[in-house]
């Protein structure tokens, strides 16, 4: 089976963590969980970096270091995965779903004002398998509004907006290095920032509120989000190979082009004029045209070797989440869109084999 995506591991990780074994600092203490931060600091152009147990504990810090709470309204895009508006309601507030941008899948920054109420406090936009969000306009919104604004990266280590990299123009930026991530430590999450305050709150908040000057004295009610030496010590070999992972996300998305461009009833991601996307999957969406629908093709893909993966259902379908409100770009997204495989280690043959696959599926 050709798989949808997983970790690149060499000989780096594998020396870091037997480093990190037989130093004895395998929990959160240890000289691997500083270098990590400073990597990843200095790779997304920010001064300030704090690692956490994964990406969902980063947003969740992030909420709470800016101050959200209940009554708040934060603004989050319906097509997502879950955790995106879980850490809204695990700080009592609530999310507020916009619709997609039918062109790159973000969050549509034309439909966030109409949402702004006098309880909205801050905007989290989801950079979406890659793709970066029109950032200009998010962060004129809430420049306009003073709202406070949370990039979820988790998708998009190496994305860039007009030559910046994502991650850079939040008050808070939160990655995820869940194992599926193009850059991953089994599982872990950092929140980036030029705002010394906001670094330093976030470190007080993940180990348990402790005061950093007074040990076992807490001020404030905090969590247990730390990052372990372990994690770290693959984080720092992977960061070293950041950029190779994305160059090669970005191959395979260019041959993925060349490939199935023809394929009537396939529609290929857009890679907006002001974007360099990371392609942390590789997603097309199946049209009518194509002969056959969506999930028949991952049915046939999977019976060909190959493994695939739907698009995310949006948010506002699910019990915990439904409204009145539709959100139809986001859903229609949801039924067409299938990723294919996208790891760093796809090979050309397995590559080609996908594609013809996936060309004979429609015929």
């Amino acid at each position: 089976m050709i798989p949808v995506g997983g970790p690149s591991l060499g000989r780096e990780e594998f020396g870091n963590l037997v480093e990190a074994f037989v130093s004895g600092w395998i929990s959160s203490k240890g000289p691997f969980v500083g270098r990590f931060e400073r990597l990843v600091a200095a790779y997304c152009g920010v001064r300030h970096a704090v690692s956490a147990s994964n990406g969902t504990a980063a947003l969740h810090l992030a909420l709470k270091a800016l101050g959200i709470g209940p009554g708040d309204e934060v603004i989050v895009p319906a097509l997502s995965f879950i955790s995106t508006a879980n850490v809204v309601s695990y700080c009592g507030a609530r999310p507020v779903f916009v619709d997609s941008h039918p062109d790159y899948w973000c969050m549509d920054p034309g439909l966030v004002q109409e949402s702004i109420t006098r309880r909205t406090k801050a905007i989290i936009p989801v950079h979406a398998y890659g793709h970066p969000c029109d950032m200009r306009e998010i962060m004129r919104i809430a420049r306009d509004f003073r709202l406070r604004v949370v990039e979820d990266c988790a998708e998009a280590i190496g994305s860039r907006y007009r030559g910046r990299m994502a991650g850079s123009f939040g008050d808070v930026g939160c990655f995820s290095f869940y194992a599926n991530k193009t850059v991953t430590t089994g599982e872990g999450g950092m929140c980036v920032t030029n705002d010394r305050k906001l670094a330093d709150k976030i470190s007080v908040l993940k180990n348990y509120g402790m005061s950093p000057g007074r040990r076992y004295w807490h001020d404030v009610i905090g969590f247990n989000y730390r990052m372990t030496n372990l994690q770290a010590a693959i984080g720092v070999a992977q960061m070293r190979k950041a950029n190779s992972f994305v160059r090669r996300k970005r191959e395979i998305a260019k041959a993925y082009g060349e490939r199935l461009s023809g394929v009537v009833g396939i529609t290929l991601p857009k890679e907006m004029p002001w974007a360099k996307s990371s392609f942390w999957m590789y997603s097309v969406l199946v049209e009518r045209k194509f002969g056959t629908g969506r999930d028949t093709l991952m049915k046939s893909l999977s019976k060909n070797g190959v493994e695939t993966r739907p698009l995310l259902q949006p948010i506002n379908l699910m019990p915990p989440y439904r409204t009145k409100n539709r959100f139809p770009v986001a859903e229609s997204l949801s039924k067409r869109g299938v990723s294919l495989p996208s790891g760093v280690d796809l090979s050309e043959r397995d590559l080609e084999k996908v594609c013809r696959r996936v060309a004979n599926a429609g015929k």
